[in-house]
């Protein structure tokens, strides 16, 4: 258990220097270049890391910790719940930030400065685990050094059952993300870290289950196995599909393409029920008849 202590002490590590940057940041840069780049780097960093690390738990802990994969899904789910709480308004997700962009809530530049920041803030990421590793602080570190150089590639199913599989996570992912994304962040981070630690659980075996182009690439884009055009089509092509089945299914349409909604049709949010208004105008007869007849019974002169 000592292993599983030092990676629980790495990840607050991890997660106090990312808080830490982003405090500094938000005040010493614009507004523009920390929602954009500073913000982006930050949690595409602490997400990379974190996932690193425990993906080797996952992986090692079970024959060699003394631990099982219920402390490990817990530990998702925790992680999952701390991302969700401090990432500040990031996404660290390529999928996330092009789904923005379709629903007209950032332009094109702004996106591009995101895929930017995603990128070398997961390369960094993923720099500093290795590094961490290679001090092999702990068993399992020294074990994930022996097997690291012949990593094997994370689809352990035909291509396009992995491609589909990919698909459906982000699909899933998408479709909470937009149904909770303006709710409580009370209500909004336990549903993102339940869905987060669900699929992973159920897809893992599969593909990994990451639904995340960025974290793909920096862990097992460089493993053996599977080309690189495989790689694209099931940890690119895949959450993008399924990132788009999910924004269409959830607006009826996809605003940055065509405006006309393609599923439901348009009713007006203020009809007044039928009934309601018969009701009225079968009251007020009464009335209008009653001022009629004292009208008729005042005194000519």
């Amino acid at each position: 258990m000592d292993g599983l202590n030092v990676s629980i002490a790495f990840f607050l590590l991890v997660v106090g220097v990312c808080q830490v940057l982003r405090w500094l940041s938000k005040r010493l840069l614009s507004p523009g270049t920390h929602s954009c780049l500073a913000r982006e780097f930050a949690a595409s960093f602490q997400l990379c890391t974190s996932c690193l690390e425990l993906r080797m738990l996952m992986e090692i802990g079970p024959w060699s910790g003394a631990f099982g994969l219920d402390v490990v899904l817990t530990l998702l789910f925790l992680l999952s719940a701390v991302h969700s709480a401090s990432f500040d308004g990031a996404s660290a997700n390529p999928t996330v930030s092009l789904q923005e962009f379709l629903l007209l809530e950032s332009s094109l530049a702004v996106t591009v400065a995101k895929l930017l920041a995603q990128g070398v803030g997961t390369g960094m990421g993923w720099a500093l685990t290795w590094l961490y590793w290679s001090w092999e602080v702990t068993q399992l570190h020294f074990i994930q050094n022996l097997i690291a150089p012949e990593c094997s590639s994370s689809i352990r199913a035909s291509l396009p059952i992995a491609a589909f599989v990919e698909g459906s996570c982000s699909f899933l992912f998408h479709l909470v993300l937009l149904k909770v994304r303006q709710s409580h962040p009370l209500c909004q981070v336990p549903a993102l870290a339940a869905t987060v630690t669900f699929l992973t659980y159920t897809a893992g075996p599969f593909t990994g289950a990451f639904f995340n182009p960025a974290l793909a690439t920096a862990t097992t884009f460089h493993c053996s196995g599977s080309s690189f055009w495989d790689y694209i089509q099931v940890y690119w092509l895949g959450p993008l599909a399924g990132m788009l089945a999910a924004l269409l299914l959830f607006q009826g349409n996809i605003p940055r393409l065509f405006q006309k909604n393609l599923l439901y049709s348009q009713k007006s949010k203020y009809r007044v029920p039928k009934a309601k208004v018969t009701a009225q105008v079968e009251s007020d007869k009464p009335q209008r008849k009653r001022k009629g007849g004292e009208s008729n019974s005042e005194p000519c002169a």
